[in-house]
């Protein structure tokens, strides 16, 4: 046997109602509605009384009224969103506009509004603490204007005089107020301007920043070259320098010209000048030989600043001249033989080798014009073509006519050995500094 079943609006909950002697028209003695409504479809060869069925299609009627609606087995529910549900199937019992009206009635005092729903214990109580606590805030609101309506009629004319006054005041305060907050808007205008800028410069400085290390690692990099350049440049200059104090060491007249001697000759960078008979030279290395000798006389003048007077010397290797500066008689005394034995009695060759040795004491009397102190070992007789030997007193020429070829060869040594004398005199007077 089923029974009606109301669901809660607030927590859509199936209500169980509570049988009391207080609701109107209520018996507690059965299910709500058990008495008054038969079931939808009842046992078979139980016939409804027809006091029962009148009263049943009264109900359905007034059910139909006040919107409800018969769903399937028996089951009821309204239109409207705020109705409630009925379930279960009609059974005997009261009526269902009067459990409505009874339980509507219930909510309404509960509540002090008009409801159209039902609601379960638990909901029934949050509401009732909701009302209580808006009861309470209204009575405070209401103490709070009862208070401010006392004070407004115990106040008289002097204290709306003085609230005028305060009320001015205030006003003035507000005035500067007003006006400092333009000040302050205006400042707060200029800030932003300068943030503004500020940041375009931080923009601009994080740029840079960033560009700084590019910058940085390409000076690195050209730093890098400078200094391997430099390092080489220190190297050359170091070598240089080396060059420079071995030149300044070095002789340049004794490391270009080597003289010497080879038994009874005389040798000039490795070339013998003379001959005898049990050392012949060809005439080609005499040549050579005499070549390197005007070569040297003609450096020795030069350092000296000497111009010589009656003859110019021209070094051409083994085809060395003399050129007379006389103008009556402008001829070259070759100073070189073709060879042969009658080369021995050249006149041209005897006269150049003459004109050599004027040439050569020329050289001696300008040395020691700077030097007086200068000795040569071996005196020049330029005019008569002779070298002395003070040691022996001997004297011998230069020239072959005439004279043995030791005798030639002796000349000749004694020549080239005053000319070793010269250059230590010159290497120690004009030694670079």
């Amino acid at each position: 046997m089923s029974s009606i079943r109301f669901i809660c609006h607030g927590c859509r909950q199936p209500l169980k109602l509570v049988r009391t002697t207080e609701a109107p028209g209520l018996d507690v003695g059965q299910d709500p509605g058990a008495s008054y409504f038969p079931s939808a479809q009842g046992e078979p060869g139980d016939a409804p009384e027809e006091g029962s069925a009148s009263s049943l299609e009264t109900d359905l009627e007034e059910l139909q009224a006040s919107a409800w609606h018969i769903l399937g087995d028996g089951e009821l529910s309204g239109d409207r969103p705020t109705n409630f549900t009925l379930l279960g199937k009609l059974a005997a019992g009261r009526t269902l506009s009067s459990i409505h009206r009874t339980e509507t009635g219930l909510c309404d005092i509960l509540s002090g509004e008009e409801l159209r729903h039902p609601l379960c214990e638990d909901c029934t109580d949050s509401l009732l603490q909701q009302l209580d606590r808006q009861l309470s805030i209204s009575e405070s609101d209401t103490q709070t204007y009862q208070r401010c309506l006392e004070t407004r009629r115990g106040c008289g004319e002097d204290a709306g005089e003085t609230l005028q006054q305060e009320l001015e005041v205030l006003e003035l305060e507000e005035a500067r107020l007003v006006q400092e907050l333009g000040e302050v808007e205006k400042r707060r205008d200029g800030a932003a301007v300068a943030l503004e800028a500020a940041r375009a410069e931080t923009e601009r400085l994080e740029q840079q920043e960033r560009r700084y290390p590019r910058d940085l690692g390409v000076l690195q990099w050209q730093q890098l070259e400078l200094q391997d350049e430099l390092w080489s440049l220190e190297d050359q200059l170091r070598h240089a320098r080396a060059q420079l104090a071995w030149l300044t060491r070095t002789d340049a007249f004794k490391a270009t010209f080597e003289i010497g001697c080879n038994g009874p000759i005389a040798v000039i960078n490795g070339c013998r000048l003379g001959c005898v008979p049990t050392v012949p030279v060809s005439w080609g290395e005499i040549n050579v030989a005499w070549g390197h000798t005007a070569l040297l006389l003609a450096s020795l003048a030069r350092t000296v600043g000497l111009r010589f007077q009656r003859y110019q010397l021209v070094p051409r290797g083994d085809h060395s001249y003399l050129r007379s500066l006389t103008p009556k008689d402008p001829l070259e005394l070759p100073l070189f033989c073709t060879g042969g034995k009658s080369s021995l009695w050249d006149s041209k060759f005897d006269r150049a080798m003459v004109a050599f040795l004027d040439c050569m004491q020329q050289f001696h009397e300008e040395a020691q014009k700077a030097e007086p102190a200068l000795c040569m070992p071996y005196r020049i007789h330029a005019e008569r073509g002779q070298m002395e030997d003070p040691g022996s007193g001997k004297f011998y020429s230069v020239q072959t006519h005439l004279h043995t070829e030791e005798q030639w060869t002796k000349a000749l040594k004694l020549m080239l050995t005053n000319f070793k004398w010269s250059l230590d005199w010159v290497s120690l007077r004009y030694r670079p500094h």
